[in-house]
This record gives structure tokens, sequence and C-alpha cells, in this order.
């Protein structure tokens, strides 16, 4: 049997024992990082983590592009995106009509109300006049060609089961609204757009997995208002003050997934930062933030696991916690740090007790690694060179 099969056979199986076990308590919870020896067994996977081992490493991708939606792990597991639906090809950079964009364009496949995997005819620098409206049911699959999305961003609004994957995406200012297309229907009446990158609000089954965001006016990504079951993967985060904003405004639980990202070049802070809710921030790494690397306020729950934490010269604390209540009742707070590494004098104060975790809240944990393997789980964040007839 070879090397390939024996770490899906693993995977496979730590994934059934977090499955099996209904709550997790503090010896629980250490059940899903894996053994000395079971490390040694997925470090011989080679480079790949377990959503690259998944589709990487196969030169037919570009025949078989449906089989990434077999791969998302995390609380966006089972998103499929656009898999049951055409291919549309992007043969156009331009977004010269919002209201009524032409057939080619981004905005019309993405505002189709039909199944659809997105993918571009070649390199492009697409320009977004405004907000790009994403619909139910779509893979945005930059693999292949170089897709670069300035000005503005995407807006994920009270849709559900959406793929962005191998985007590029900078420079996202305010833009204004307007009539916007946004499904099959005539265009509607959107407000304007306040400068993040990838906004979602009341969305759910979404999975962002390697791109590579920068310099956006307001969060790289920002999630609010019932927004639930989302993963972002494989990211290269650079050049930013606040990254990612995952806000709920009730107790509804929000469940969310960091892992295998890398933050680095000059990141400041939210690496998430969230409000109520759960996440697990898993494999990711963390070099020389400004503020701090994970923060919340309203009694989130944060379980780090396997992250590696370089600290700069200046501010070594990992965490930050907010909010009119935060010196009195941050304490309980269940916000925890299981293997991971601290570099160059990096701290991590926890609070709180190992939570009790429900069931749904078990079956979206990745198993973790330890943090010393975190430079090689994140070799390849951010967007991949990828030519068909090679791997990726």
């Amino acid at each position: 049997m070879g090397i390939k099969h024996c770490c899906y056979i693993l995977y496979f199986t730590l994934a059934l024992v977090t499955l099996l076990q209904p709550v997790r308590s503090a010896e629980d919870l250490q059940q899903i990082l894996p053994s000395a020896n079971e490390t040694r067994s997925l470090t011989t996977c080679g480079t790949y983590n377990i959503i690259d081992g998944c589709w990487r490493g196969k030169a037919d991708w570009a025949e078989n592009r449906k089989a990434l939606a077999d791969c998302a792990q995390g609380f966006a597991k089972g998103t499929i995106g656009g898999k049951d639906g055409d291919i549309y090809t992007v043969t156009s950079e331009l977004d010269d009509d919002v209201a009524n964009p032409k057939e080619g364009t981004l905005r019309f496949g993405a505002a189709q109300n039909r199944p659809l995997w997105i993918i571009f005819a070649r390199d492009m620098v697409i320009r977004l006049d405004r907000e790009l409206a994403i619909n139910n049911d779509k893979t945005i699959d930059g693999r292949g060609a170089k897709v670069e999305i300035i000005n503005a961003g995407f807006a994920i609004y009270n849709v559900k089961n959406i793929i962005i994957h191998n985007i590029i995406m900078h420079d996202i200012v305010v833009n204004p609204g307007g009539l916007i297309k946004s499904h099959d229907g005539p265009p509607v009446p959107r407000k304007g757009s306040d400068g993040d990158a990838i906004g979602i609000s009341g969305g759910s089954q979404i999975w962002i997995d390697h791109c590579s965001l920068s310099k956006a006016v307001d969060g790289l990504i920002d999630a609010k208002h019932g927004s639930t079951h989302f993963t972002v993967s494989n990211c290269l985060f650079t050049q930013h003050q606040y990254l990612l904003l995952f806000w709920d405004f009730d107790e509804r639980g929000m469940l969310c997934t960091v892992a295998f990202n890398k933050f680095t070049d000059n990141v400041d802070q939210r690496m998430p930062n969230l409000r109520h809710g759960f996440v697990q921030v898993v494999n990711n790494n963390y070099e020389r933030w400004g503020s701090y690397a994970l923060g919340g306020s309203a009694g989130p729950t944060i379980l780090s696991q396997g992250n590696r934490f370089l600290a700069s010269d200046i501010k070594k604390e990992v965490v930050g916690r907010y909010g009119e209540s935060a010196m009195s009742e941050s304490i309980n707070w269940n916000w925890r740090s299981y293997m991971d590494v601290f570099e160059n004098g990096a701290i991590f104060v926890p609070s709180g007790v190992d939570p009790v975790l429900t069931p749904e809240q078990n079956a979206g944990m990745i198993p973790a690694e330890p943090g010393e393997a975190v430079l090689r789980l994140t070799s390849s964040a951010g967007v991949l060179s990828c030519q068909p007839g090679a791997p990726c």
C-alpha cells in the first residue's frame, strides 16, 4: 500500500474517531491531536496538509476540476459549490455594466440562479466597478490562470454553498451602491460596499481556499449577521490592518475554521477577531503581528491548536480581549492553546476551561498536527501556479 493511501486511511480514522465522540472534556480534546507515532506517519505524507492531500499531486486536475468539491474540511465540510452545474468560462475582464452584465463576464456567471463552476480563459486583472454579488451554488476557480480582483470585492449575502479558490484580491476600496445584478431577474438596489475584499452576511457553507489577499480599506474577510459553517484555509494574508472579522450579534452559534493559512508581511490584528461563536484555529503560521493575532469579545470560544506564533521584537502577546465586559468577564471565556509553538518570546494567555463540545462542533474539527509542522503545512499558502497536464 502506498504512502498516500496510508495517509488517507490515517486521516479517515482520525475523522471517524472525532465523529463518534458526542462531547469532549479536556482529555477528549487532546484526542484530536495526533500522538507521536501518528505525527511521524502524517509527516510521511510530504508537504501536503489534509486539504491539499485530497487533490494536489494529480496531473489531471484541469480535466477533473470538480474533484476539488470533495476536499473541504472544517465547518465548511460538505460544501460543493457549483459541482452539480456546468462549467462557465470567464472570457472577458470587463465589468462595465453592473446592472446588465454580458455573458462571458465574471459578474454574469456569479449572478446566475443555477449551480456553476466558474473558471477563467486566461490571466486576467478584473477591476470590479461595484461589489460582486455571488449567488447560491457557485465555485470561482482561478486555477490555470493568474486572476486578480481589484477595486471592489465579493459579496456573499444570504446565500450558501460557495467555494472561492486560487484568486488574488488586493487594493479593494469603498464603492457606491446602485442597481446591481445579483440573480437571473432584473437588477436590484444594493447599498454601497464598505471596502471588504470578501464580505459574508447571513451566508453558510462557504469555503475560501488558496487565495492571496492584501490591502483592503476594511476587512480582508468579514463574516457577520448569522453567517456560519465556513472555512478559511491555505490562504496568504499580507499588508493589512484588519484581517478577519467574524461577528455575530447574538449567540446563534457561528461555527468557523481557520486552517493552514499564513499571516505575514505587515499584518496587524484580527486573525481572526470573533464575537460570540466558536472557531478552531489550527496549524496556521503567524509572523510578527502588530497589535494581536487572535482576538474577540462577548464570550467566544477560541481553540488554538498546533499554530506557530513568531512574535515581533515589540509585541509578544498573541491574544486581545475586547468589549465593555472584557476585563471582568474574559477570565471565563474559553480561549485555549494546544501544541502551539511560540517563538521570539510570543505569549498566549489562556482563559476559561477546556470546553465540552457539541456533536456539531466535534464533526467540524480538523485533526491538528504539532506546531513544529506548520512551516511544512503552510508552505504553499496563497495562490498556486497550476498548469494543465502537471500537478499544482
